[in-house]
């Protein structure tokens, strides 16, 4: 029973979320027999598990990106929020207290819009990873711990994501207007004494950042499902682990 509890924990983590996705939970449940009973993996139920395993991430990487390319996809959630550099926010408070505190929020602003606006560029690279998932590469997901979706997802798509956001990045930055942002916000304080010129590579920070999020989003849904009751909010999860 265990390791059908995790198989639909994970589906839940990465993708149930919208009606697609619970229809296929629902799908898969009337495929697999013995879902209701012994609960059994082996034999042919295993290919069918593991295909519905690749539909399901398939579905729920794409809801989970297209959550953070909406319009306050990451400046309107705390947990994904990209916040000031650090190296720059002795500067910033400083410019808040000189009554430029516009200027600040408006580079916090850039930043977050230009990750919103790269955040589409993930969906391909994800069903590519869940495309050349091994047999495998399947097993140890579902017999993983708490993150194991998010951690193969982060093994095979760092490097990749990496490369294909930061050009995304680098020019929505100057589409909605990072780096001016930066510098209006930097102006007020640069000439005053005590104040260190910081040099900072701001395609790097916030592609950095917004995979931080990404990642962060799909890993903390995954482990709440395995992990809280209260998450199990469909009445598929219901039977599958108790009320």
């Amino acid at each position: 029973m265990k390791r059908i509890m995790w198989f639909f924990a994970l589906l839940w983590a990465v993708g149930a979320a919208s009606p697609a996705g619970a229809g296929i939970l629902d799908d898969i449940l009337e495929r697999l027999p013995d879902a209701k009973g012994t609960a059994s993996l082996a034999g042919p139920d295993q290919k069918t598990t593991i295909a519905g395993l690749k539909e399901a991430l398939a579905v729920g990487t794409k809801n989970a990106v297209n959550a953070l390319s909406k319009q306050d996809g990451y400046f309107g959630n705390e947990l994904v929020k990209i916040l000031l550099p650090e190296k720059v926010r002795t500067a910033a408070d400083m410019a808040s207290r000189l009554g430029f505190r516009k200027q600040v929020d408006r580079f916090t602003l850039s930043m977050n819009r230009a990750a919103e606006a790269a955040a589409p560029k993930a969906a391909d690279l994800f069903a590519d990873a869940i495309r050349d998932m091994s047999f495998e590469d399947a097993r140890k997901i579902l017999q993983g711990g708490d993150t194991a979706a998010t951690d193969y997802f982060r093994a095979r798509t760092s490097e990749k994501l990496y490369a294909a956001f930061k050009p995304a990045v680098a020019a929505n930055m100057n589409r909605v207007g990072v780096t001016k942002a930066y510098k209006d916000m930097m102006a007020p304080v640069e000439s005053l004494p005590l104040v260190p010129k910081e040099s900072i590579d701001l395609d790097h920070y916030v592609t950095g950042k917004a995979l931080d999020g990404l990642f962060l989003m799909i890993g903390s849904e995954e482990k709440k499902i395995r992990t809280d009751p209260a998450a199990r909010v469909t009445d598929i999860l219901k039977t599958v682990f108790g009320k």
